[in-house]
Formats: structure tokens, sequence, C-alpha cells
């Protein structure tokens, strides 16, 4: 698939990563329309994208809100074959905490959101992209997770994000699988540390440190590296069923 023929919807496309992939999309001659459950944020982000973009709020966590907006950014865009799934949380807390032990309202929400939000929006992809005119090698669409490198090295006090990241990547296999005799494929990208506006609001030096930790390059990664990959994985029909790390070469330290 080239670039110039993507109708991508981008779930958490407001802010971060999920703008980054939707302005190098564009720039590339594509159509985005972002996701975010922020009105004012979304709708902003994607008037400064210009004509190639939208804007639909969705819920990540409700199923009737991702198959609404799904439907409204494929009329609005005449098709869709992309969906990048950058929507997520990554609230911490210890099992047994200072105050108690963890509120499992705050464990499920982030499986609900992290975890059934993906599936749902390659769920309600799928049933759109099936019915798209065949490319090359038959294909007809691309699904990417966001990963983490949580999934591989969690730290103390991240069991929920971990569980959430890690079945982000194990699903990828499996849903590449089942999805290939549709020509659509499913691919996790688990970045490591990037300045997102999340680590954009602790202060420089901490900043700094956490870019120390990375080997090579020794700094944050940024937004427009994820998006080359996210471009990368689209335009490679050979990139399938695999989850790949952005990471300078990082390993977690338990905290």
């Amino acid at each position: 698939m080239q670039l110039n023929e993507v109708r991508a919807v981008i779930t958490g496309g407001a802010s971060g990563l999920g703008f980054a992939v939707a302005e190098h999309l564009c720039a590339a001659g594509g159509r985005v329309t972002l996701f975010d459950i922020q009105d004012a944020p979304g709708q902003k982000a994607a008037e400064s994208l210009g004509a190639a973009a939208g804007f639909q709020h969705c819920d990540v966590s409700s199923e009737a809100s991702i198959d609404a907006a799904m439907q409204a950014a494929a009329t609005a865009m005449g098709g869709l074959n992309v969906v990048v799934n950058c929507a997520g949380i990554g609230t911490a807390g210890r099992i047994l905490g200072r105050n108690g032990p963890i509120p499992m309202e705050q464990f499920t929400r982030t499986i609900q959101i992290n975890l059934v939000g993906t599936f749902m929006c390659d769920r309600a992809a799928a049933v759109l992209m099936q019915h798209n005119a065949p490319g090359p090698d038959g294909e007809r669409g691309v699904l990417i997770h966001t990963s983490s490198v949580a999934a591989f090295e969690g730290q103390i006090g991240q069991a929920a994000y971990t569980a959430t990241k890690a079945a982000v990547a194990a699903m990828t296999l499996p849903i590449a699988r089942e999805l290939a005799m549709f020509g659509i494929r499913c691919v996790a990208i688990a970045p490591g540390i990037f300045h997102t506006p999340m680590l954009a609001g602790m202060p420089p030096e901490v900043q700094e440190s956490l870019g120390r930790q990375i080997p090579f390059p020794s700094r944050l990664g940024k937004p427009s590296e994820f998006a080359q990959l996210a471009a990368s994985i689209i335009t490679n029909p050979m990139l399938n069923g695999t989850t790949l790390r952005l990471d300078g070469a990082i390993r977690m330290q338990p905290k």
C-alpha cells in the first residue's frame, strides 16, 4: 500500500504518537480521521492538519462509540484501509500500596481501554476492510497496535499496564493469521521511552535522566520516529504478525 492511498483511523490521535502518525500520513498524501475522547483538542489537531484530516469523538472503551465512529470515518474519507491504535492510559499502582491494595476499578479500566479497546477497534475496522477492493498481493487493510517495552520488562507498579501491552503484542499474530484470508495485516510496535505529552510534563532534569538510560541514541524517542515506523509497516507487505521494538536498545529495570 502506498501512503497516498491511505485512509486511516488513528485512535488517541489528538496528541503524542497518534498525532505524529497523522502528520506523517497527511504529509505523504494520505487521509486520516483522528479518534479521541477529547473533543476540543481533537478538533484543533484535525484542523491543524488541513483538509486531509477529520475528527470523530470516540470512547475506545465503548463498542457502540467505536462502531459509530469507524463507520462515520470510512464514509467521510471514502474508505478505510488503515487503523493505528494509539489510544491508551498508563496509570501506575502497586498491588499493595501505601493506602491499601490497588482498587480493582483501576486495573479493569486499564484493561478495558488499552486491550479491549484495541481489539474492538480492530474488529470494527475489519468488518469494513473485508469489503475493500484488493490491492497488490490481495491486500485490503493494515491494523497497527501500540504495545510497549513494558510488555517484556514491566516495572514495579505496572502490573495492569504491562498486562495490557503484553496482551496487545500477543494477540497480534493470531489476528494476523485469522485475517490473512481477507488480505488484512496486523503488526504491533513496542516503543520505549518517547517524548509524549505525559513525559513533557516532567521536569527537564527527569527527562534528561530518562534519556540517558537509553543505550543509543541516548535521548528520548521522537514521536516522528514512531510515525516513520508506522509508515514503513503500511508500505511493506511482508511485515505481518510481529511486534517491533522501537527503543534504542533499552531494557527496563525493576523500577
